[in-house]
């Protein structure tokens, strides 16, 4: 058996192994087992391709390996879950950032006569490779410190941005053009990098904190068919499948997401080119503020409670005592559910992964469209932190930025619970009418201080 058919059978192994590895994440209970064979197909795919690339020095890799590796092992252990959306923004950004440097190393590494035979198309994927690359990296630091606070959630509108922004898409058509027909002139290689760069950073800079999430899953799919298209520069099979199944999986969690927001991609895309709406009739009213101890006596009488958690629950690191409140609960013959909205916290998934962490039954976890209908037979919804997710504004109030919206109905509840330390707006700056409701109370603090005061009034 020839070198070359032991790589491809390898190359097999590791997509299987990435297949499998997507198939494990789909659930809870599988999903630690799930990036583990990820990792492993990764690892094949890596070491392979460095036997078939026939490098002569191995040194700068040996060292890149080791830097990389001991600083992703020192932030997977370090990271607060309140950081992960950020985080995983990072990730998508290097990822493009990765992708737009093998395309910048394609074209200068190739001498003239090199330049002159090769066919047009490996052009076109390094094109697309910096294109979507540049754009990808640009707008995931972008989103980084939207997500992290360093940048104003708020979109980022000035008179000219629609023609800003028409423009980039011009340059990139001319530019493009010069780039493929004129190879052998690096101005057309690096104007390519800088167009892509600077339309990720305006296209994103333009769309609010609200929209994050669908931006993060789509800036995950634009990493992989960034990397796809570098694979197709260099003729790397498993660069190609990865960047495949990276770019449609990003796919469908975006349409996931804009279905949970009732929007389309599109418009969230150029939700920064729309005019602004008009906000409508101002929200008042008298907020009920509540303390733990009188909230326990209704707890104490509740026979279905329903727990909607939010960005809050991550920021208090209150999960674990959510657990402890739900074993309670339960002891005290009351049932327990989860609302989980598609896009409560900063990124898909996020509230799934705190409440996995804090082992809380991955089947008492509902989406919003299973506890809607029933709403109204829960005696408590227990509002952790989430603002947005549940703002009756979305289907009340016309001129509200997230009319339309489909919203966890935890208002048709019985009684609210609001654990928020403030009755400020969420982060996409809304003002929620549900904390003026008459059967809504607000409970000032902390929450994980708050949670673990209800735990020691049941203790008592």
């Amino acid at each position: 058996m020839t070198l070359e058919i032991l790589i491809n059978l390898a190359y097999v192994v590791a997509a299987g192994l990435f297949i499998l590895g997507l198939k494990l994440l789909s659930h809870p209970s599988t999903a630690r087992k799930g990036n583990l064979v990820s990792a492993v197909g990764m690892l094949v795919a890596v070491i392979v391709t460095l036997l078939d690339q026939h490098i002569i020095s191995y040194h700068y890799i040996f060292i890149g390996v080791l830097i990389g590796g001991l600083y992703g092992a020192w932030k997977a252990r370090s990271v607060q879950m309140t950081q992960m959306p950020e985080m995983v923004s990072l990730f998508n950004g290097f990822g493009g950032a990765a992708s737009l440097l093998l395309g910048w190393a394609t074209v200068s590494s190739m001498d003239s006569e090199v330049l002159a035979s090769t066919h047009f198309f490996i052009f076109v994927t390094v094109l697309l490779t910096l294109l979507i690359g540049g754009v990808t990296f640009s707008g995931s630091v972008i989103a980084w410190g939207k997500l992290s606070g360093k940048l104003s959630s708020k979109a980022l509108i000035f008179t000219g941005l629609r023609e800003l922004s028409l423009l980039h898409i011009v340059a990139m058509a001319a530019v493009g053009f010069l780039f493929v027909n004129e190879p052998s002139n690096m101005l057309w290689l690096y104007c390519t990098i800088a167009i892509g760069l600077s339309f990720g950073l305006w296209a994103t800079i333009s769309i609010g904190g609200a929209d994050m999430p669908v931006v993060i899953a789509l800036l995950n799919s634009y990493s992989g068919i960034a990397a796809s298209a570098a694979g197709l520069a260099v003729g790397n099979t498993i660069l190609i499948v990865t960047g495949l199944l990276v770019g449609a999986s990003g796919l469908i969690l975006t349409n996931i997401m804009c279905k949970a927001m009732n929007r389309s991609l599109m418009n969230v895309l150029l939700s920064g080119f729309s005019k602004p709406v008009e906000q409508g009739e101002a929200i008042s009213g008298e907020i009920k503020v509540l303390s733990a101890q009188d909230a326990f006596y209704v707890l104490e009488a509740a026979q279905a409670v329903l727990v909607v958690p939010g960005y809050g629950m991550a920021v208090a690191q209150a999960q674990h005592a959510v657990r402890e409140l739900h074993i309670l609960l339960e002891e005290n013959g009351c049932t327990v559910d989860y609302a989980i909205h598609a896009v409560a916290g900063r990124m898909p998934g996020h509230m799934n992964v705190l409440l996995a962490e804090a082992d809380v039954p991955y089947d008492q976890l509902y989406e919003m469209d299973d506890v809607n209908p029933r709403m109204e037979n829960y005696d408590v919804a227990i509002v952790i932190g989430a603002n947005d997710v549940v703002n009756p504004a979305a289907k009340e109030m016309k001129g509200s930025p997230i009319y339309g919206m489909p919203v966890i109905e935890a208002y048709r509840a019985k009684t609210v619970f609001v654990l928020k330390r403030s009755a400020n707006a969420g982060f996409a700056g809304v003002d929620n009418p549900l904390f003026f409701r008459e059967n809504t109370r607000m409970i000032l603090g902390d929450a994980k201080d708050t949670i673990n005061s209800l735990i020691r009034e049941f203790g008592d």
